[in-house]
């Protein structure tokens, strides 16, 4: 593996798996009476996140503890960066007090690039803009592989605000890296522009029809209309993309019986996923907020454990 992860093109097939296999061990500790292994005993992490996080930034947090590393968390509006320090000031001020890696969410796309250029430390992409979310995406294919095995041949449908997500983006490197095939949904205003020259080149295809792509999946994910990042109207109203785009009661019907549902959150429910959908039986979405934090942990491990160091 390479010294950071910053984009899931930053790991070979062979790595992903390797990840995702020792995460496998590391979900046993979420079991345990003692959630602790002292493999990363000595070390100290940096969670950095100038965007509000639940999820990924809880589940880093669990998985720091639980591999017995030292953290500190930060976010922007708390730092120097609120009295004009410049960020290559501030990160360079945090390694100078021993720091070994930094966990990163920013709202600009190529952030986490410039700063492992900055630091010699470990630097973890945790989201940047609407570029990638490496571990969401691993997360993503750790529940798809504990539910449906080897994920070759395999079909996911991606649905919902293409345009920006990151987490879109970094799931069509991760799936096609393991064999699957994957289709993206989207209304036209929604569609990232050059998508055509995209998926040619990323080997995935595209489609305005969710209702055409739904029967073929053995996976159907659903993202979030991101209304934050939004300046203008994408869509008329709430009803028509419901109407067009939202896995709804009637959509479940179109599902295989064993296909399964999933959304990165946070979820807009009764938007692009009603609860029957989120609740049901082939949800697992509680199982990707789960597999999250043994994920984030097989990373901490691969990037900062020392040589020798066992799971």
């Amino acid at each position: 593996m390479n010294k950071h992860l910053l984009s899931i093109n930053d790991l070979t097939r062979e790595d992903i798996t390797q990840i995702l296999d020792t995460a496998v061990q590391m979900h046993e500790v979420q079991h345990r009476d003692i959630k602790k292994l002292p493999t990363l005993r000595g070390r100290t992490v940096v969670n950095f996140f100038f965007e509000d996080s639940t999820r990924t930034r809880g589940s880093f947090e669990l998985a720091e503890k639980w591999l017995s590393a030292d953290s500190l968390n930060m976010a922007g509006k708390g730092s120097s960066l609120s009295k004009g320090e410049s960020l290559r000031d501030t990160v360079m001020n945090l390694q100078a007090m021993g720091v070994d890696g930094f966990v990163i969410r920013h709202m600009a796309s190529g952030a986490q690039q410039q700063i492992a250029s900055w630091v010699s430390g470990v630097v973890i992409n945790a989201g940047d803009g609407t570029h990638e979310h490496p571990t969401q995406a691993l997360l993503d294919a750790y529940t798809m592989r504990r539910e449906l095995g080897d994920l070759d041949g395999r079909h996911v449908v991606i649905c919902g605000d293409l345009r920006h997500s990151r987490v879109f983006r970094s799931n069509v490197l991760c799936l096609a890296k393991l064999g699957a095939t994957v289709t993206v949904v989207a209304p036209p205003t929604l569609m990232p522009d050059g998508i055509r020259t995209w998926a040619e080149r990323d080997g995935f295809t595209w489609s305005y029809d969710f209702d055409a792509a739904i029967p073929q999946a053995d996976v159907v994910m659903m993202l979030r209309v991101q209304k934050e990042r939004m300046s203008g109207g994408f869509f008329p109203t709430p009803r028509e993309y419901i109407a067009g785009f939202g896995l709804t009661p009637r959509r479940l019907e179109l599902m295989r019986d064993d296909a399964l549902i999933c959304h990165p959150g946070p979820m807009n429910r009764g938007l692009e996923i009603s609860s029957d959908a989120a609740d049901g039986a082939r949800s697992v979405i509680l199982d990707q907020v789960s597999g999250g934090v043994a994920v984030r942990m097989s990373v901490l491990y691969h990037l900062l454990a020392g040589e020798g160091e066992t799971a």
